[in-house]
């Protein structure tokens, strides 16, 4: 579950880091008295106007501007407030439709009072799945695409694996602040900074942390100005206050619909509906589409009780995807009946009764042959297939 910056400075700052100031708004008044609030705490009249939406490189789009006044803090927060922001990592990039501003964070200014005396470094916290720990990811080019410096200066990357027993050492926090050049008070502010950011990233359950930049002032202070940060879905029963930061208009709608009937959804760009039980089958069902000339639509996976409602539910949001040629149902019947899935199809179909589109199941498992025997018989247009090759060879045929 991803978060707005705003949300994950407040999350890390429970656990001591310190963060760039600043309040959420989501319209003109409150940015109003979010500006007047913050430039009587910092004692500046400059303040940052951020665009909140779940993508980075907002900065190359237009949400994020420096004001210097009360009447250009007005201007900017009008023209960022609503507007659909479009950056590389929105949707279809800088050529897509982008997403709609509906929140700005007024922030202070963390680089006063000399901007050039301050220094932008980057940090990250994530899974290492090939070495099953925590790595923290940290260089001295922060501000920048973090891609960009590991290919053109893979020498100012570094890397430091947590044991998941022993957590961070004290060891590698010197590591770290000494790698990154610090040293007096810079040094010491960079342990704390990083052994602050761990904790929050092991307290909350998160999958990811990414400052950048986390920015060393001018009177050797630490601060992370800019956030991201997305939290472990399957731990967020842990984290109900967590859980409720959510922000489905940020999330597609038909994933989100997908998530409240107990789906696993995914929409992708092609052009054949998967229903599936079961990740690891979901996963060849897509293969054999792309082996068969096809293209996934989505990855969705009916679970265990693919019954007559959910799998009405599963035709309905992958119908929603106008791109969609033909459905491919492929059910192994291991927990769940395969005739009560097919009586499920059946059932669905007559019920919605403008499915357009061809629809090709292939059950195996429990009660196979009842299955294809009751989808035979139907009456309706569906294809059944047995082996997996059948079923592609059948979706080629149909989108030839």
């Amino acid at each position: 579950m991803d978060l707005h910056e705003y949300q994950a400075k407040e999350i890390i700052h429970s656990y001591g880091v310190p963060i760039q100031n600043g309040i959420m708004a989501e319209n003109l008044e409150e940015a109003i008295k979010a500006y007047e609030t913050i430039s009587k705490e910092s004692n500046s009249s400059v303040a940052i106007v951020k665009a909140q939406i779940h993508a980075g490189g907002r900065g190359k789009g237009g949400g994020v501007k420096l004001v210097k006044n009360k009447e250009e803090l007005k201007e900017q927060a009008s023209n960022i407030l609503g507007m659909m922001l479009k950056t590389p990592q929105t949707p279809g990039g800088m050529e897509g439709p982008g997403k709609k501003v509906n929140k700005i964070l007024v922030a202070e200014d963390a680089y006063a009072p000399d901007f050039d005396a301050c220094k932008e470094l980057y940090m990250s916290i994530l899974m290492d799945r090939d070495k099953k720990c925590n790595v923290i990811i940290y260089s001295t080019e922060g501000g920048m695409d973090i891609e960009q410096v590991a290919e053109e200066t893979p020498h100012l990357v570094f890397k430091e694996w947590i044991d998941p027993e022993l957590g961070i050492q004290g060891f590698q926090l010197r590591k770290i602040a000494f790698n990154l050049g610090l040293e007096g008070a810079a040094y010491k502010a960079m342990t704390k900074f990083v052994a602050s950011l761990y904790k929050s990233f092991i307290g909350s359950d998160a999958s990811l942390i990414e400052i950048n930049p986390t920015v060393l002032t001018g009177d050797d202070r630490i601060i992370a100005v800019d956030t991201k940060l997305s939290l472990d879905d399957n731990a967020l029963y842990r984290h109900p206050a967590l859980s409720a930061l959510r922000d489905e208009s940020e999330e597609d709608p038909t994933e989100v619909e997908a998530k409240k009937v107990g789906l696993n959804y995914v929409k992708l760009d092609g052009n054949v509906g998967c229903m599936v039980n079961g990740a690891g089958l979901a996963m060849a069902t897509m293969d054999i589409i792309k082996l068969s000339g096809g293209s996934p639509a989505n990855f969705l996976d009916v679970g265990g009780t693919a019954d007559a409602q959910r799998v009405e539910a599963a035709f309905k949001i992958i119908l929603k995807d106008p791109n969609v040629k033909a459905i491919l149902i492929n059910i192994f019947g291991g927990i769940v009946r395969c005739d009560r899935v097919a009586q499920g199809v059946v059932d669905a179909y007559k019920n919605m009764g403008n499915i357009n589109v061809p629809i090709i199941v292939r059950l195996q498992g429990t009660n196979a042959d009842i299955a294809k025997e009751l989808i035979d018989n139907s009456g309706l247009e569906v294809r059944s297939a047995t082996l997996l090759k059948e079923a592609a060879d059948i979706v080629k045929e149909v989108l030839s």
